[in-house]
Formats: C-alpha cells, sequence, structure tokens
C-alpha cells in the first residue's frame, strides 16, 4: 500500500456495502481523518477493524485548523484514510480542500469507492439518469429554499437534493410551488430494513406525509 491519502467509502446503512479493498485500506492506515470519531471507531468495531490507530477529527468548522497537520503527516510519509460518517466522503462532506491541497503538493490521492447516498437513490428513483444534478442540502430557511429552487427549476436533468425528514413536509410545499407537476421521488433509509422510495408530484407526496 503506497503512502498517500486514501478517500474511502464507508457503508451508508447496510454493513455488507463496505468492500474487500476498502477493509484492507482502513485496517492498514494508521492515521484516519473523520467527521466523528465516536460514529468511526463504532464502525470499525462492527467491521471488525482494529481501533488501535490515531484518528483526526476532521469537519467543515475545523478543515482550516487540521488540514495542516494531515498535510505534514503525509508529507512525511504517512498513509491516511478519510472518511465520512457514512458513504463516499467530500459528496456535500468535508474534503475537498484537502484533496486539493495534496494535489498541490504532489502527494498521491486514491479513490477507494463504494456506497453512495446520491448514486442509490437515484437507481432506485424511476428517475431520468442520463443526465443529473446533485445540488446537496437544502437550505434551511424558508428564502433559501425558494432561490435555490427559483434557480433550478428550469434545469433539463434530473435534480438530486438532501433533505431531513423533519422539513419534508416544509420543503414539499415550497417545491409545488417552483416545480408544479414534475415527478419527485423521496428516497429514505436506503440500504436498510425500511429502505423505501415514494414518486409522485409534490401536491401528491405532501398527502402522503401528511398521513404518513
Amino acid at each position: 500500500m503506497e503512502n498517500g491519502l486514501y478517500v474511502v467509502a464507508t457503508p451508508i446503512g447496510n454493513l455488507q456495502d463496505i468492500s474487500s479493498r476498502a477493509l484492507s485500506v482502513l485496517q492498514e492506515s494508521k492515521i484516519v481523518a473523520c467527521e466523528d470519531t465516536r460514529v468511526t471507531k463504532k464502525l470499525f468495531a462492527l467491521l471488525g477493524i482494529s481501533c488501535d490507530k490515531t484518528f483526526i477529527s476532521y469537519h467543515d468548522h475545523n478543515e482550516d485548523e487540521c488540514s495542516p497537520r494531515i498535510i505534514e503527516l503525509l508529507s512525511s510519509g504517512e498513509k491516511v484514510a478519510l472518511v465520512s460518517d457514512a458513504g463516499s466522503p467530500l459528496i456535500s462532506d468535508p474534503g475537498y480542500k484537502l484533496v486539493k491541497k495534496c494535489r498541490s503538493l504532489d502527494i498521491k490521492v486514491f479513490a477507494i469507492p463504494g456506497a453512495s447516498a446520491v448514486i442509490c437513490a437515484l437507481q432506485i428513483s424511476g428517475l431520468p439518469t442520463n443526465r443529473f444534478m446533485f445540488s446537496g442540502f437544502i437550505p434551511n430557511k424558508d428564502s433559501g429554499r425558494e432561490k435555490l429552487f427559483d434557480e433550478l427549476k428550469n434545469i433539463d436533468s434530473t435534480l438530486i437534493f438532501y433533505e431531513t425528514a423533519p422539513r419534508i413536509l416544509k420543503t414539499l410545499l415550497i417545491m409545488q410551488r417552483y416545480f408544479g407537476t414534475r415527478e419527485i421521488a423521496i428516497a429514505r433509509e436506503i440500504t436498510k430494513i425500511y429502505e423505501e422510495c415514494k414518486n409522485g408530484t409534490a401536491e401528491e407526496l405532501v398527502a402522503y406525509y401528511t398521513e404518513h
């Protein structure tokens, strides 16, 4: 295993979705950069990976502070695994700045692919997959939602968003104004026991989630 930064995808729910390559990299890496060390240590325990490693808390709020330390470790010849709390790192998660710095310093960066909620949701949605746009998390304020939907309403592609369950009804009500009868799919609990994908217009989905 070469020295460098390994961007490692972890399961989004079902533990069996970890790849053998990811397991090997996580076992061999002595340093792990992760969003929440508690979440990652719990995952390692479930996967049977030793926690006898250095875990570095690395997230949006401390990226500028932690990046130099990680770069220093990489420059000294260490292998560092970068993981998110679940799924593929850098997808609405911190990390791209670190990757950019590594590439500017000729530090090798390796992608260890695996589960991604964005791709899994698209695959089960029944919506067109030939062209799609991932727009990340929907703003939590109405004004932010309205601005985002107004910017994207005329884009001719499948739009993918992240949203939290408590805000889904409020978001759908605003979507109804901007997307009209456009088909929407809501995927939740992907790869888990209660995996569900509901399709319909915003109006139909408001009715469904009001009752469910």
